[in-house]
């Protein structure tokens, strides 16, 4: 008729009113699921804004970690590495620079993984991160992977200044080793990040994580020595160490031989230790952030 208002077919009301004009859209229940499988537009949307995010200061995210790292190799090399010391077969500055390597990669991997959130927490824009359509799986999923972005990175940076300096030889002898190690010690440092943020209530709770726990299990983990020149005990707390793994698997990439085992099977259980680890570590930091603990008030 006449006197009825025109109404847009293709106009959006919200569900419940107006039911009864067909070819009408409505918005779906309170509630009701719209995505119902993995959302993948904003996982890779929250990826990209956290790698832009460091990415943009390289300098001091990438760069500046490399040349720190890279001064632990001079050091060493001119303080024990003279006379030709040999460490499982080569010279002390290519036995050291694998190690070196990927303990940068691990706290690199760390810092990243254990800053965005915290500081979304202690800004207010926390709710950036929990609002969007994106489950905890996705979510943490993306932040894992952008602070993993960052640790390969750093590790491609140190191989580049490691490559110049005299006496380092980076030749990969077991490139599924290099990659398998590297990845597995990067995911494992970013899940602790990850779960850090969640636990911190201020920058100095992670800055206290990092100096009393991640960079003391680094440097005391066969970075600089092989186990077997220690007292057993020693050993035996070396061995309780999963960095230990991390780093002498990644050498045994290059080198073709670790203090891991005496055998290759040994690295390859250390590999899928590794592998279990993570995957327990991932559980437990998915239910963590899932039960919203310290996040919603």
């Amino acid at each position: 008729m006449a006197d009825q208002p025109h109404r847009d077919p293709q106009r959006i009301e919200p569900a419940g009113t107006n039911d009864a004009i067909p070819g009408l859209r409505k918005f779906p229940p309170q509630g009701e699921a719209v995505i119902h499988q993995v959302n993948w537009l904003g996982l890779k949307t929250l990826y990209m804004k956290e790698v832009r995010r460091f990415f943009k200061v390289q300098t001091q995210t990438i760069w500046a970690p490399a040349v720190t790292t890279l001064l632990f190799l001079v050091i060493f090399t001119v303080a024990m590495g003279r006379g030709d010391r040999q460490v499982l077969g080569v010279n002390f500055a290519t036995f050291v620079a694998p190690g070196l390597i990927v303990m940068g990669m691990m706290q690199n991997a760390f810092a990243n993984a254990s800053f965005s959130f915290l500081s979304g927490k202690l800004q207010g824009t926390i709710i950036d991160f929990l609002m969007p359509p994106l489950t905890e799986a996705e979510l943490m999923g993306a932040m894992i992977a952008a602070a993993m972005t960052r640790a390969v990175l750093v590790g491609c940076a140190l191989a580049l200044l490691m490559a110049f300096w005299p006496g380092v030889s980076l030749h990969v002898a077991h490139p599924w080793a290099v990659a398998w190690f590297g990845l597995m010690g990067a995911l494992f440092l970013s899940l602790l990040g990850f779960l850090s943020s969640i636990w911190a209530d201020k920058f100095d709770h992670n800055a206290a994580i990092t100096s009393f726990v991640i960079a003391p299990l680094s440097l005391l983990s066969g970075t600089f020595y092989v186990i077997d020149n220690l007292a057993p005990a020693f050993q035996t707390v070396s061995r309780l160490n999963p960095f230990f793994y991390v780093i002498s698997g990644f050498r045994f990439g290059f080198l073709g031989q670790s203090d891991i085992g005496s055998t290759n099977m040994a690295v390859l259980h250390s590999a899928l230790g590794l592998g279990v680890l993570n995957l327990v570590l991932g559980v437990v930091t998915y239910l963590v952030l899932r039960s919203g603990w310290k996040l919603k008030s």
